[in-house]
């Protein structure tokens, strides 16, 4: 597979293009009679050593108000939002008052959380040797939206690839979310790079796709199931049924 000379790093976004969510690996649990899947059981089993009078029903809606108010606030102008915010604001949610409990609760509870989405997180085999070969020919990183970088690290350290990527750039750290530019700035500012030099691979038409764009890079958009494209967002470069399909878009001339 000769290297193409349009580009000189590929980056990839990370959930849902490297891995995949699998909801079904989350832990089940009953919330008032209806099965769910969650990672707030574990999650309660910590905070309930220090606060036994939230329940476990109560830490699950209040983990679903902290989501809500996180992506609403993340709408506005893609700043994130990160774990540590919004396991305050479920606190607050909880008329719990953080000051009130050891420093550390608040992290234990995002770690406890952090493990346990981390097993929903499946690898395809057939990723790891892609990444390899594409790793001889091309500098590679990731850019992707999370809330808690070390979730974002575990996935790829337990899939055996995060020494493959020269840089690994997670909007918590960042501050930013794509589709804006600066978390794509930042990884091409890491490695030395003009946006041209680079290709963005991601699931995303409206976030992956439309924010590569906004920073002069082409893109490659993962589209499984051939969903057609959004309206306003200019067309990729290239469309993918499935990742492995990199290898003939790389090989051909120009």
């Amino acid at each position: 597979m000769p290297t193409s000379p349009r580009y000189r790093a590929i980056l990839f976004d990370l959930f849902d293009t490297l891995v995949r969510f699998d909801r079904e690996r989350l832990p089940l649990l009953q919330i008032e009679g209806r099965a769910v899947r969650s990672t707030v059981g574990h999650v309660h089993g910590v905070l309930r050593v220090w606060a036994p009078q939230v329940t476990l029903e109560a830490l699950y809606a209040g983990m679903g108000a902290s989501w809500r108010e996180a992506e609403r606030l993340r709408a506005i102008d893609h700043r994130e939002v990160g774990a540590l915010e919004r396991f305050t604001h479920l606190f607050r949610y909880l008329a719990l008052d953080p000051a009130a409990y050891p420093a550390g609760l608040l992290t234990e509870m995002i770690e406890t959380h952090r493990r346990e989405l981390a097993k929903a997180a499946e690898f395809p085999a057939h990723h790891g040797p892609l990444l390899e070969e594409l790793a001889r020919r091309y500098r590679l990183a990731v850019v992707s939206n999370f809330d808690y970088t070390p979730t974002a690290l575990a996935i790829l350290r337990e899939a055996g690839v995060a020494e493959i990527f020269e840089t690994i750039v997670v909007s918590d750290a960042v501050g930013w979310r794509k589709p804006a530019p600066p978390i794509f700035r930042e990884a091409l500012e890491r490695m030395r790079l003009d946006p041209g030099d680079a290709l963005f691979v991601g699931d995303r038409a409206d976030i992956d796709v439309a924010g590569a764009h906004g920073m002069g890079m082409e893109a490659a958009w993962l589209n499984p199931g051939g969903e057609p494209l959004p309206p306003g967002i200019a067309p990729p470069a290239y469309e993918l049924r499935d990742l492995a399909d990199l290898r003939a878009i790389l090989a051909a001339p120009g």
